[in-house]
């Protein structure tokens, strides 16, 4: 089954967009990872909220991809923008328009 993780962050004051940078980062370099259908990086208008969806092929996928040296730097250069995780959600995605499986 395919794998999806929901992510909404509160950057700290007037450092959402440095945060967006960082997670676009995150996205360009899963580009070369096939087990990563999708990493979309968006906000809503809250201030310094910041939202990902990520689409996997499965959750070991997933787990897998935090384990390169260049993903866990850029995971370590985003930490102190980031004040608060305000909740991930775990999916077990059955479709949908664009999926690739």
């Amino acid at each position: 089954m395919t794998y999806g993780l929901l992510s909404n962050f509160t950057a700290h004051a007037g450092k959402g967009d440095d945060l967006v940078g960082y997670l676009l980062r995150a996205a360009e370099l899963l580009e070369s990872n096939p087990g990563c259908i999708a990493y979309i990086v968006g906000t809503s208008g809250e201030p310094d909220a910041v939202h990902v969806f990520e689409l996997w092929t499965n959750q070991g996928a997933h787990d897998a991809c935090l384990e390169p040296e260049n993903i866990r730097a850029l995971i370590e250069q985003a930490r102190p923008l980031i004040a608060a995780v305000s909740g991930q959600t775990q999916l077990s995605v059955h479709g949908g328009k664009g999926m690739r499986v």
